[in-house]
């Protein structure tokens, strides 16, 4: 898959989340937000390969649901690092966000995790100072 691809799928599962909250599938809704937030980060490492081309499978570190290390894979480290730092919201909504596990898609915590679904997903999509804004914008700046 290429950067274009990447940043279109982070999109439409970021839509997607957001239904799945609605109809008050809290978990998947998680698990899609989260989704969404890796598929912007490998799109920033895609810009970094040839041709915008995501690397092949043997580069196993890219292949890791783990968002701070694929922050350090995208080459965005140290500039979101910065945008953090001059923006606490942004620092907030990347505290919610970081701990995502992939994992947690074999859980079913049903309306135990209402709230903190919404609270992921507003914060990888707040327009001012979400997550996946700010992943897509320190992309494009640094590499």
């Amino acid at each position: 898959m290429n950067r274009r691809g990447f940043r279109k799928l982070a999109a439409v599962r970021l839509d997607d989340a957001k239904a799945l909250l609605n109809a008050n599938r809290y978990d998947a809704a998680y698990y899609l937000g989260g989704y969404a937030i890796e598929c912007a980060l490998k799109a920033c490492v895609a810009k970094l390969t040839k041709r915008y081309d995501f690397p092949p499978r043997n580069a196993g570190s890219l292949y890791t649901h783990k968002l701070e290390d694929l922050t350090k894979a995208a080459g965005i480290e140290k500039q979101f690092k910065q945008d953090r730092d001059q923006d606490q919201t942004l620092a907030q909504n990347w505290d919610t966000v970081k701990d995502y596990s992939e994992d947690r898609r074999y859980e079913l915590r049903g309306k135990n995790v209402a709230v903190s679904a919404r609270d992921f997903l507003e914060a990888i999509g707040d327009n001012q100072h979400g997550v996946l804004r700010c992943i897509s914008n320190t992309g494009r700046r640094t590499n």
